[in-house]
């Protein structure tokens, strides 16, 4: 009947396979249905659709490849000649390579003026491909926002060398004006700034509202512990711990409570704790918290150690609630196993900082050299690397020393 629509018609044009309609004198065709005591009936009108190369009644086949996006050729050849590794930036943001309209050469340009290189400008594009949606415009503006927290156009640049997502993440330049301004009001440094900027980019894509919240916040909980300048409070914990700001205030607050109940802090030491090593753990997980630390406690106690020096060994070096429990009981066991006691593990926790092949390559060197594990100073287990080799010379030389006398 005239306007009267087919369904599957559409479906077929829609899904771009090729159909040739006979004529509806002919292959019009109508079924009646009976369902029920009422006799309701329900008409369908079919058409027959042939396939123009099988001529086979109904039958419908769509290669699923033929409806994904192309890429688009002529970008893959700039990017191609501009050094692009194009498997990497596939697989980092693949649905840039189906735009029709980027900024590839504008971007090049643009970086150059700024004092990157081909070599760089390839490897940021690599690594964050949206780069080349941003315009020249908002490009211009970006970089004149982050002038005002960097010391020069080349500082940027290497930023953006180690860290292109910062800059590109966000294209959003008065969030990010917005934020720069609220941040330098509630009194964060410059050098501050430009920590947030290379390790928590995220912080400038917030809703000013968000970073509002969470600045608050941070007030509050100062004065609520006595703290008698909220700014400074904010300004430490913050610059201690730049991804707090990405993270929510009741994470934050969970993660406080855990700290006071569990280390039966009062007051005036859980303001140094959160000013001082509590602040790297605010933002963690909140179960990975007491996961991790229920593990530590656990695996102390069953070798002889009290809770009072369970405690102690944690709170003198929080960062020890990062490890996991596969990590800290390796460690542990790769210590044990060189006949170094567990109290000398308690006296210097930082020793756990170390990887499990640093471990094992100083204790052996230690070893080697003459060094007595068991009645020395571990401590320099997790030294740096170049006051280790001086300390590891000197051993040696009285070693030897010993020896010719």
């Amino acid at each position: 009947m005239p306007g009267e629509s087919f369904l599957g018609t559409d479906i077929l044009k829609h899904l771009g396979c090729p159909v040739i309609m006979i004529s509806r004198n002919i292959w019009h065709m109508r079924w009646n249905f009976l369902f029920g005591s009422r006799g309701w009936m329900l008409q369908y009108a079919a058409e027959v659709f042939l396939r123009s190369i099988s001529f086979r009644p109904f039958s419908v086949k769509c290669d699923s490849k033929a409806r994904q996006p192309l890429e688009n050729e002529d970008l893959l050849n700039n990017l191609l000649t501009m050094g692009v590794d194009i498997d990497l930036a596939r697989r980092r943001q693949p649905g840039v390579f189906n735009r029709v309209v980027t900024n590839e050469q504008e971007l090049k340009l643009f970086l150059l003026s700024k004092g990157a290189s081909d070599q760089v400008i390839g490897s940021i594009i690599s690594r964050y491909p949206r780069a080349i949606t941003r315009t020249p415009e908002s490009l211009s503006q970006r970089w004149d926002l982050w002038r005002k927290i960097m010391a020069s156009d080349l500082e940027i640049v290497n930023i953006l060398e180690r860290s292109p997502e910062s800059f590109f993440r966000s294209s959003n330049n008065i969030n990010l004006e917005n934020n720069i301004k609220f941040l330098c009001s509630v009194g964060l440094t410059r050098k501050c700034l430009c920590r947030l900027l290379t390790s928590a980019p995220r912080t400038f894509a917030n809703s000013l509202n968000l970073n509002k919240q969470m600045v608050e916040f941070l007030q509050e909980t100062s004065m609520s512990l006595g703290h008698n300048d909220p700014t400074d409070f904010v300004r430490k914990i913050i610059s201690k711990n730049p991804s707090i700001l990405i993270q929510s205030t009741k994470r934050v607050k969970t993660n406080i409570e855990f700290l006071q109940s569990t280390f039966n802090l009062d007051k005036g030491d859980l303001l140094l704790v959160i000013c001082g090593p509590g602040a790297g753990i605010l933002d963690l997980s909140n179960d990975c918290t007491k996961r991790n630390y229920t593990n530590i406690k656990k695996r102390l106690l069953s070798l002889g150690c009290t809770e009072e020096e369970v405690q102690k060994f944690v709170l003198s070096y929080l960062n020890m609630i990062f490890l996991s429990e596969k990590k800290f009981n390796d460690k542990l066991d790769c210590l044990i196993e060189e006949k170094i006691s567990i109290s000398q593990i308690i006296e210097n926790p930082r020793v756990l900082d170390s990887s499990i092949n640093t471990l094992k390559t100083r204790m052996k060197e230690l070893v080697h050299a003459g060094y007595d594990l068991h009645t020395s100073n571990i401590a320099l287990l997790s030294w740096s690397q170049k006051r280790y080799k001086a300390k590891l010379k000197r051993v040696l030389e009285e070693s030897q020393g010993i020896l010719q006398v």
